[in-house]
């Protein structure tokens, strides 16, 4: 598994997730996308809708009757019925996931702290191969 540290100082999370939403559809994988705030999901959802012009990004909230259809789905906890294999922590929480090829833990300054406490937890697994990403500008790069 890999998992992908993504320290956000300029942009929020829902500015950030359409980019690996985007991305992983590219790749041909579904996403599931996980927060604990449902006011941080509808921000996400209206971001897969309005923040890349000239893409469409499908998705649904979860627990709807067409989970499985869904190529992204946003929820509150890791199981997503949509066979995602990649998955964005949008609220900067970790949580175990089973069967995830790739995790995006997308954390504020305020929570370094405890991304710092997963970094050195997932260190210490084999097989996860972890990287961090910062904010430079309007790019990202990675980074110690």
């Amino acid at each position: 598994m890999r998992v992908d540290f993504y320290q956000l100082t300029r942009d929020p999370a829902e500015q950030v997730v359409p980019l690996i939403a985007r991305n992983t559809l590219g790749a041909g994988e579904r996403l599931l996308v996980v927060s604990d705030d449902e006011q941080q999901l509808a921000r996400i959802s209206a971001g897969l809708w309005q923040k890349i012009p000239d893409s469409f990004l499908a998705h649904g909230l979860a627990g709807g009757p067409h989970d499985a259809r869904q190529p992204i789905l946003l929820g509150k906890a890791p199981q997503g019925d949509n066979g995602a294999r990649f998955l964005a922590l949008a609220d900067g929480v970790w949580r175990e996931s089973e069967g995830m090829q790739r995790v995006f833990l997308l954390f504020p300054p305020e929570r370094i702290d405890d991304a710092r406490r997963t970094w050195r937890l997932l260190g210490q697994r084999e097989g996860v191969e972890r990287r961090y990403w910062r904010q430079d500008g309007g790019k990202w790069r990675e980074g110690p």
